[in-house]
Parts: C-alpha cells; structure tokens; sequence
C-alpha cells in the first residue's frame, strides 16, 4: 500500500513545503495586509492560509498521478512535471516580492507569469491525465482572484 500512497505523499509535501518556507520567510511582513488600503472583495487574511494549503495539496496530488504516467509518456510527463517546477518557483518567489519588498507592480506582473505557467501547466497536464489538469483549476482561478487583489492592492497604495 505505502508504494502507491508514496509518490502522493511525497508531491503533496513538497508542494506544502513550498508554501511553508515562503510563508516562514514573509512570516514578519504579514501584517502588510492590515496596513494598507484594501480592494472590494478583498477576504480576510484569515482565509489565505487555509486556501493555499488546500491549493498546495491539489497541486501535489495533481503532480503525483502526472509522475505516476512516466511509463506511458517519458517524455510528456518530463515536461509537464518541468513547468509544475516552474510553477512553484514562480509561486514561491510571488510571496517574498509583494510582502517581504512591497513591490506591488512587480509582483502583479510576476503573478500574470506565473498564471501564464498554471495555464500550461494545466494543458500540459490534462493530455497526460485529464483529472490531474482539472485539479489545477482552483489554482488558476484563485491566482486571477489574487491578481485582482495584487492589481487593486497596487493601485490604491501608489
């Protein structure tokens, strides 16, 4: 049982791991989101954390039956899984350019990168196993909904 649980575990951990360390690293700039002028619609800061962690974990599960294809598609499965790599650094990195430098223009263009990347990522998925693309929707509309905040969130603050 453990080898098919296996490569579960061990996407979702580093998907969850990217997530950690990037929130250990802005951990003493969270209090960004109270400080400054906030958008309509914008959620409690609250609700950011448990999002992400159920993001992280589609991300992970999606990425796991993605390498469990290797066999059938060596070479789509290779690049699927290059650009899921992709994604997280693009992820990671987002966090510590809006909270740890406020660069708020910046970190709204890296954020329409980075949807770019989730959307092939999708594509790229779903050929391999249609489900684990569809897993990556959430992911997808949760960055729009954060480039509307990002974008709004620049523009009150100039």
């Amino acid at each position: 049982m453990w080898k098919k649980i296996k490569p579960y575990v061990i996407s979702i951990a580093i998907a969850l791991a990217v997530g950690g360390v990037a929130a250990f690293l802005t951990r003493n700039d969270m209090n960004l989101y109270d400080e400054i002028i906030l958008p309509p619609l914008a959620p409690p800061s609250i609700l950011f954390p448990i999002v992400w962690s159920i993001l992280y974990v589609l991300m992970g599960i999606g990425a796991a039956m993605i390498y469990l294809e290797r066999d059938k598609a060596e070479n789509a499965v290779r690049d699927a899984l290059s650009v899921y790599g992709i994604n997280l650094i693009l992820n990671f990195m987002w966090s510590i350019i809006f909270f740890r430098f406020r660069m708020f223009l910046l970190s709204f263009i890296w954020l329409l990168a980075l949807l770019a990347v989730i959307i092939k990522m999708i594509l790229d998925f779903k050929k391999i196993k249609p489900i684990a693309g569809y897993l990556q929707i959430p992911y997808a509309v949760w960055v729009a909904f954060a480039g509307y905040l990002n974008f709004a969130i620049w523009w009150l603050n100039r």
